[in-house]
């Protein structure tokens, strides 16, 4: 599995710890070195867009995980 497979994983398990209801869309690529993630739970959608770098440094750098994890739970609270 390589860098952005393993980021998009662990991106994807990190969304359900915060909430298992949550649907996650990750684009197969980047556009301009960036995700537009879409987040959906029931009728509501929120977009977020997160550097492909941070999704690349996500499984190994705590504070991009930690930055990560902030916007996922405030995108995951309007929803």
């Amino acid at each position: 599995m390589d860098e952005l497979e393993a980021g998009k994983r662990k991106f994807l398990d990190l969304v359900k710890e915060i909430d298992a209801a949550v649907q996650v869309v990750i684009p197969v690529a980047p556009s301009n070195s960036m995700f537009l993630i879409s987040l959906t739970k029931g009728p509501n959608r929120k977009f977020i867009t997160i550097l492909e770098d941070d999704i690349i440094d996500l499984p190994n750098e705590a504070d991009i995980l930690a930055k990560v994890t902030k916007v996922v739970k405030d995108a995951v609270a309007v929803l």
